[in-house]
């Protein structure tokens, strides 16, 4: 038998385009979430502004996450604009541990301007911790219903997303949520970003959850930058 995994889904606040100062928040919101795995928003390193810069895996001003990572025991999934092989970015979810940063997943799905800007993800991902695995979505991703098939035929125990949305779009977030949840009979997490940033999200939705197989929702951050929930997956 597994253990228990314990999962957060954060909503650290978010300077625009500053790396270093919002690598800080995530350290500080790994320390205080005290979970196996914490989960943070799309773009969550820079906030979800287009034009901002690609990042690597191994940036210097992703250390304070790596220590944090290192101290608690705690793999991080990341929210950052990464390059592509052609010029072309992706936005993507970095798995941070104590060993290091790794683009674990790079967004499929993409809308609204990005794709005048980015490139799509080729193909689902799971990322294994601790016997647990955890399909890894971006936003738009958990509107598709054929992304959720395609990544739990990869065989996951949960399905983990970081989404930016408007206030308004907040039952629609609950919705594809539950329904994953319902379908699919995993548990679901998805990490909202919460306060201001661009694309017009002036603020954003907040209310980060996380469900259990069949639908039940079992844990809800408020609205305001800086909440977080936890949940034990079992």
């Amino acid at each position: 038998m597994r253990d228990p995994l314990t999962l957060a889904v954060a909503q650290p606040p978010t300077a625009p385009y500053d790396v270093g100062r919002n690598a800080l928040a995530h350290a500080a919101a790994v320390r205080a979430a005290a979970a196996r795995v914490v989960v943070f928003p799309e773009l969550s390193l820079t906030g979800y502004e287009l034009d901002a810069s690609a990042i690597t895996p191994g940036d210097p001003r992703l250390a304070p996450i790596l220590d944090a990572c290192a101290e608690t025991g705690t793999t991080a999934l990341v929210g950052a604009p990464v390059q592509g092989e052609r010029g072309r970015p992706y936005i993507a979810m970095l798995a941070v541990d104590d060993g290091g940063a790794r683009v674990a997943y790079r967004k499929m799905h993409l809308g609204g301007d990005e794709p005048n800007r980015y490139a799509p993800g080729a193909a689902p991902a799971v990322l294994e911790v601790a016997g647990w695995r955890l399909g890894l979505a971006i936003c738009r991703d958990t509107g598709i219903g054929e992304h959720a098939a395609e990544t739990v035929a990869l065989g996951v125990d949960a399905y983990v997303a970081g989404t930016v949305k408007l206030p308004q779009e907040s039952a629609l977030q609950d919705s594809r949520a539950e329904r994953v949840a319902v379908e699919q009979r995993i548990w679901v997490a998805v990490a909202s970003f919460a306060g201001a940033t661009g694309g017009g999200f002036a603020p954003a939705a907040g209310r980060s959850g996380i469900w259990a197989p069949g639908g039940r929702l079992v844990a809800r951050a408020g609205i305001e930058p800086g909440d977080l929930v936890r949940a034990e997956l079992r």
